[in-house]
């Protein structure tokens, strides 16, 4: 619509400075979809993109989109052998890289030899290797690419776990992406005429979201390959940016250039931060050089989109002398019904712990191949998000812990099974149980506890080691503790709330003594 009837105002604009209007990126979009037409791809096929941030990594899934197929972004901080793994789970049909990426492609392609198509970001692709620009340059043809989607159709998996026990690949409908985008819109209030940046990466649903946001509302959006703390103060000093998703590490970051402070940005509206709750000092400190609005969305962004938010206002209830908000997720946002439960769906007495459920347009289709897991996830249209929270008389919810095990590192979810299973097949690994530890700068970090078997000698480095070769960076556990006879239940299953407290306390010790 933008395309139609405001071609020439900006769509998308990348790091360097170069932009490209509406009507140029319908157009783009248009030569790529009819591009993946004539090689093949069709309705319901799945296109599997591991890259970093671009421009065309936006069109390539708006023109998934148009031509009814799958797309399917991976996280670039995976390893070769979880990639491989997610890339089999989803039955990709073509595989977009990077040539950084090479190793890692002809991974997929040994693993996947019947891929209709394997192509690259690259400007310069090779005979059997295209590149994006090639295969839009190749076709004359921009007009609009004739379509018929349905509310129900699957537009994008996205998994939530890597390599071990079964990948969780979070199907999700154009229903449920058009409904976030909507919702999204009327709790930001995000306007045409700004320009806007999101620190998630594309691969994250924050990260496509916000583009997705001024696509639909009209307004620009700046793509930075990475997260840069300098560049993006560059694109602030140049009074052209509105706006930024960050998570409060990488708020604290921005706030850590020098220079940061020497001008005052009137441009700004407003920051919108999740994944961890925000200090107080950071966030006084934030307002003060910002002087802005500040949110905090909160929700189960993979599979149910924004569930609560804490708005501007809050935020200054809160420095006037309520600080103990800050720790609140805030309220359920605008078309969404929230619940607290009992592990029987029955609703707990406000003041007390229950799992957050909620029933909205933005929950997912279900999880691939996996209608076991989607039964115990939505139950009669209310999705279990195992988040566990309590409610004060106001009506603000305050997370109280998470009923399953999952470790939020700097805002990536860390599956503690994952690395349990690395470190269990090693010879000096008797039992182990992975945990997340407070950290001041990643909110979470990974920590292993350990029984060592008999006659063995921890070796924290070698476990460590082990663990890289087979996972992303940022879930290698940055402490292996040695433990005897870890708390266990009944049943023998390691108790993680008293092993994680434990590995607190051992760890507390152990830099006192420091």
């Amino acid at each position: 619509m933008h395309a139609r009837y405001r071609p020439q105002e900006r769509c998308l604009v990348f790091g360097d400075g170069t932009s490209w209007t509406f009507g140029e990126v319908a157009s783009r979009v248009h030569r790529l979809a009819r591009a993946l037409r004539e090689r093949g791809v069709e309705r319901g096929m799945r296109i599997g993109i591991l890259a970093t941030d671009s421009v065309d990594y936006m069109v390539l899934l708006m023109a998934s989109m148009k031509i009814g197929s799958t797309y399917v972004p991976l996280n670039y901080r995976l390893t070769a052998s979880e990639i491989v793994t997610l890339a089999r789970a989803a039955s990709l049909d073509v595989f977009v890289s990077m040539e950084r990426y090479a190793d890692i492609t002809a991974a997929v392609r040994d693993a996947l030899p019947d891929l209709r198509l394997v192509a690259t970001f690259e400007p310069v692709g090779t005979a059997d290797v295209p590149s994006v620009a090639e295969l839009v340059e190749g076709q004359a043809d921009d007009s609009e690419v004739p379509t018929v989607t349905q509310p129900e159709d699957v537009i994008s998996i996205m998994f939530t776990s890597g390599t071990t026990g079964r990948p969780k690949g979070v199907m999700q409908s154009m229903r449920m992406l058009g409904s976030s985008t909507t919702i999204s819109l009327m709790d930001f209030g995000f306007a045409r005429g700004e320009l806007r940046y999101s620190a998630s990466p594309m691969f994250h649903a924050a990260g496509m979201g916000c583009i997705y946001y001024g696509i639909a509302r009209g307004f620009a959006s700046l793509i930075l390959d990475q997260f840069d703390p300098v560049r993006l103060l560059e694109w602030m000093r140049s009074g052209e940016l509105t706006g930024a998703l960050m998570m409060p590490t990488m708020l604290q970051a921005l706030l850590d250039v020098p220079g940061v402070r020497d001008q005052p940005y009137p441009q700004m509206r407003s920051i919108v931060y999740g994944g961890a709750q925000i200090g107080v000092d950071l966030l006084r400190e934030a307002i003060d050089v910002l002087d802005c609005d500040f949110f905090n969305s909160f929700g189960a962004g993979t599979e149910a989109a924004g569930q609560t938010m804490f708005f501007p206002e809050d935020h200054l209830r809160a420095l006037a002398g309520e600080e103990h908000l800050l720790g609140s997720i805030g309220r359920p946002m605008f078309g969404l019904d929230l619940r607290l439960c009992d592990d029987e769906m029955r609703d707990v007495p406000r003041g007390q712990v229950g799992e957050i459920v909620t029933r909205s347009e933005t929950v997912m289709s279900g999880y691939l191949d996996d209608p076991e897991r989607t039964a115990e996830a939505i139950v009669d249209g209310w999705f279990r998000a195992g988040d566990m929270a309590w409610m004060d008389e106001d009506g603000f919810l305050f997370l109280a812990g998470r009923k399953s095990d999952m470790i939020i590192r700097g805002g990536e979810n860390v599956y503690p099974i994952e690395i349990e299973t690395v470190l269990q097949e090693h010879p000096s690994v008797r039992a182990v149980g992975v945990v997340g530890v407070p950290d001041d700068y990643w909110g979470e970090v990974v920590v292993a506890a350990v029984e060592v078997a008999p006659g063995a000698v921890l070796d924290e480095a070698e476990l460590q080691a082990a663990c890289r070769e087979r996972l992303a960076k940022y879930k290698v556990p940055v402490r292996i503790v040695e433990m005897t006879d870890m708390p266990r239940n009944v049943n023998g299953k390691l108790q993680k709330f008293a092993v994680r407290d434990l590995v607190v306390e051992r760890l507390a010790a152990t830099e006192g003594a420091g």
